[in-house]
């Protein structure tokens, strides 16, 4: 099975913002994301257990640096090149233009996904 990103759904797209969407890849979903400098998820996980994303992601960053911070305190910074894992209860900050693919638990992800686009609308963005 493959896929080339042009080809994957956009689900949101904006000024700097691109954001695409596979399903059905076995039980996990296929991400790209591109975001710009500043991109911050936490508002919009406010409402979801810890006010943080509940669902696993694993994924490949290839431009960029994305800042992840955990609910226990702790945060790390990811960049280009880096292969990640995240573990549930995170929420993250985009701290250079990023670029990257993720592959996550399809309904996990689409629950999340709707909660964010929601509070994105409640927003007014």
């Amino acid at each position: 099975m493959k896929l080339k990103i042009e080809d994957i759904p956009v689900i949101m797209e904006g000024p700097g913002t691109v954001m695409r969407r596979q399903t059905g890849w076995g039980n996990f979903d296929l991400g790209y994301i591109e975001l710009p400098k500043g991109a911050d998820f936490t508002p919009l996980l406010k409402g979801l257990s810890n006010d943080s994303c509940c669902c696993p992601h694993w994924g490949y960053i290839l431009k960029g640096d994305f800042r992840i911070l955990y609910g226990d305190g702790n945060e790390e910074l990811l960049t280009e090149g880096d292969l990640f894992y995240l573990p549930p209860g995170h929420t993250a900050i985009v701290e250079e233009d990023l670029k990257c693919i993720m592959f996550s638990p399809d309904e996990m992800h689409g629950e999340v996904l709707d909660h964010a686009l929601k509070k994105m609308a409640e927003m007014g963005e």
